[in-house]
């Protein structure tokens, strides 16, 4: 059965920092108090998420989750579709943020394909846009697999962002003029 406290020790197992290890602390304090949208996301036994990618047009509908764990081919596939556009550059995307973003499809009720605007970030393609725009983290978590730009299919993107905002699992930033949402499993922030 899968929680919200399965997935931080999943992912404390992984960290080795004492930041790590206090920002997980501080989310599973938090998933506990989450409403009854996540708890019907615990009762699932796979969990599978569909992305486009706006810059390539590659299509991925995939189970990444399943039997208690996570689907090595399902999890390849969804970091080679987040892959860096730019420099082709593939990472391995935190399994944290594929849990956050089925349980935001769960939060707005949605089976929707999730519109990929930026997902993995190259330190050089990182580089590049944060020269060209005061927006763009020079440390961002695009770098580290642990963030992704989106919208959502047939989702309001206002709706979105109060979604994600109610899940308190991490950073969103909303961007109307761009019609997209910056979702992250940092610390808890918005702008």
């Amino acid at each position: 059965m899968f929680s919200l406290k399965d997935v931080e020790r999943q992912r404390l197992a992984k960290s080795t920092s004492r930041r790590d290890f206090l920002r997980v602390g501080t989310g599973i304090a938090a998933a506990i108090m989450l409403p009854g949208g996540i708890a019907r996301a615990a009762s699932h036994t796979e969990r599978t998420l569909s992305f486009y990618n706006t810059h390539t047009g590659e299509k991925l509908s995939t189970c990444y989750w399943a039997e208690g764990k996570y689907v090595a081919e399902g999890v390849r596939d969804i970091n080679n579709i987040l892959r860096d556009h730019r420099t082709g550059d593939v990472y391995d995307m935190d399994q944290g943020l594929l849990d956050l973003l089925y349980l935001l499809q769960e939060r707005v009720e949605s089976q929707q394909t999730f519109q990929i605007i930026s997902g993995y970030r190259s330190p050089k393609t990182n580089a590049m846009l944060s020269n060209k725009s005061n927006g763009v983290a020079k440390r961002s978590y695009h770098m580290q697999g642990k963030a992704i730009d989106i919208r959502l299919s047939g989702c309001d993107l206002k709706q979105l962002h109060k979604a994600a905002l109610s899940l308190k699992a991490g950073g969103v930033g909303y961007y109307p003029a761009s019609d997209f949402i910056h979702v992250d499993v940092g610390r808890v922030r918005r702008w």
